[in-house]
C-alpha cells in the first residue's frame, strides 16, 4: 500500500472557489501490488494541467453545459500526463506515457483505469520521450490550449497578411500562442495582459505592440496600439474588454471567442453595449470549444508544433505549482489571473 492524495470536488461555490471548502486535498492509500483485472492499468500522475474552464464544472450538475459538471465528493478530473506503473492490458505497457482528457484525467497521484474507460479517454503519448520537451507541455501546448490557439486562428480568423490581431489574456496559456501563430502568418500582432512583467513577456516572444489593460482606458488603448482598427481578435475575457473591441473593429472582422474570464465568477454578467457593432460592422462572431474538433485536427495540429516547439520557433511560458496539494490554490489564481504562463501541477518525476 502506499499513499494517494486526492483532489476532492466537495461543494458548489458562490463566486470565486475557496480552497478547503469547495476543494479539499485528501489522504488516502492504494495497494499497487495487488492483481489487476484484465484490462486494467494503474497510471501514476505526472502533471496535472489548471484551467479555467474548470470553473464552469462546478455547478449544479442539472445545468447542462460542453464538459461535465464535477462530481460533489469525487476527485476532480481534467487533462492530466501519466505514466504506466503496473498493467494487464496488452495496449498499455510499464512506462507508457498517457494523456488523459477533460473529463477523464483524475486528479489523484495514482488511479487504477479499467479497459473500458481507458478506451474512450486516453492517448498514449510515447513521442514525449524522444524529442526532449517538458512533459509539461503535454497538458498545455501540445494539448488543449495549443489545440485551441491553433484551430482558432487558422479556422475561425481565417488570418490575412498584413492584418491587424488583437489578443487579450496575451500572457497565458492560449494567447501566448495565438500570437506567435499570428506572426507567422504575417500578421501585425497586438496583446495585452494584468501587469508589466506579463506584458514585458509578451514583447519578447514577438507580439508588435502590447499594453497592460489595468492602466488607462481599454478602448483608449486599443485605438492606439491598433493605430488600423481590428481584423481578428482572439476573445478570453468578455465583459468591459469585449465592448471596447466591437467599438474598435473593422468592418468584417472576426473575433474567435474560446473564453471569458471576467465572468465566470459573477454572479450577474456585466452588459455589452457595443453590441449592434455586430450587425452594422458585419463582424462575424464564433464561439467554439475545440473538444468539437479535436478528433479530426489532433494529427495535424501534433505534426505542426512539435517541430516549432523543438526548434525554438514557438516558445511557450509555464507556471508550475508544485505538489498536488497546491491543486486548489493554483486554480483559484488561474481564475484571478495570477498566473504567469500555462498554470500547471507538477504531481511528480517520470
Amino acid at each position: 500500500m502506499v499513499s494517494n492524495k486526492r483532489v476532492l470536488y466537495t461543494k458548489i461555490p458562490t463566486g470565486f472557489p475557496v480552497d478547503g471548502e469547495d476543494m479539499k486535498v485528501v489522504d488516502s492509500t492504494i495497494d499497487l501490488e495487488a492483481e489487476l483485472p484484465k484490462g486494467n492499468f494503474i497510471l501514476k500522475t505526472l502533471e496535472i494541467s489548471v484551467d479555467p474552464y474548470m470553473r464552469g464544472r462546478m455547478r449544479d450538475p442539472s445545468i447542462e453545459s460542453y464538459a461535465p459538471a464535477f462530481e460533489v465528493n469525487k476527485p476532480m478530473t481534467g487533462d492530466t500526463m501519466s505514466v504506466v506503473v503496473k498493467s494487464n492490458n496488452p495496449d498499455y505497457k510499464v512506462g507508457d506515457l498517457v494523456y488523459g482528457r477533460t473529463g477523464q484525467g483524475i486528479f489523484e497521484e495514482y488511479v487504477q483505469v479499467s479497459a473500458e474507460y481507458a478506451k474512450h479517454a486516453y492517448v498514449v503519448r510515447n513521442d514525449a520521450k524522444e524529442n526532449g520537451l517538458p512533459i509539461s507541455h503535454y497538458v498545455g501546448v501540445l494539448a488543449m490550449p495549443g489545440m485551441t490557439a491553433y484551430y482558432g486562428l487558422n479556422e475561425i480568423g481565417k488570418p490575412k497578411k498584413g492584418e491587424t490581431l488583437y489578443v487579450s489574456a496575451a500572457a497565458g496559456a492560449v494567447g501566448q500562442l495565438v500570437g506567435q501563430f499570428g506572426k507567422a502568418m504575417g500578421l501585425h500582432v497586438v496583446g495585452s495582459a494584468g501587469s508589466d512583467d506579463k506584458v514585458d513577456y509578451i514583447k519578447t516572444i514577438g507580439f508588435d505592440e502590447a499594453f497592460n489593460y489595468k492602466k488607462g482606458d481599454i478602448e483608449e488603448n486599443l485605438r492606439k496600439y491598433c493605430p488600423n482598427g481590428i481584423d481578428i481578435y482572439f476573445e478570453s475575457v468578455g465583459g468591459k474588454m469585449l465592448d471596447a473591441v466591437l467599438a474598435v473593429a473593422n468592418n468584417f472582422a472576426r473575433v474567435i471567442a474560446c473564453g471569458m474570464i471576467s465572468q465566470y465568477n459573477l454572479t450577474k454578467p456585466e452588459p455589452i453595449y457595443n453590441i449592434m457593432n455586430i450587425v452594422s460592422k458585419r463582424i462575424k462572431f464564433d464561439g467554439f470549444i475545440i473538444m468539437d474538433h479535436a478528433s479530426h485536427y489532433e494529427e495535424k495540429f501534433l505534426k505542426e508544433v512539435t517541430p516549432l516547439l523543438v526548434s525554438g520557433k514557438v516558445n511557450y511560458k509555464t507556471d508550475i505549482a508544485e505538489g498536488i496539494e497546491k491543486t486548489p490554490e493554483a486554480l483559484i489564481k488561474v481564475l484571478r489571473g495570477e498566473n504567469f504562463g500555462k498554470q500547471v501541477v507538477h504531481v511528480a518525476d517520470l
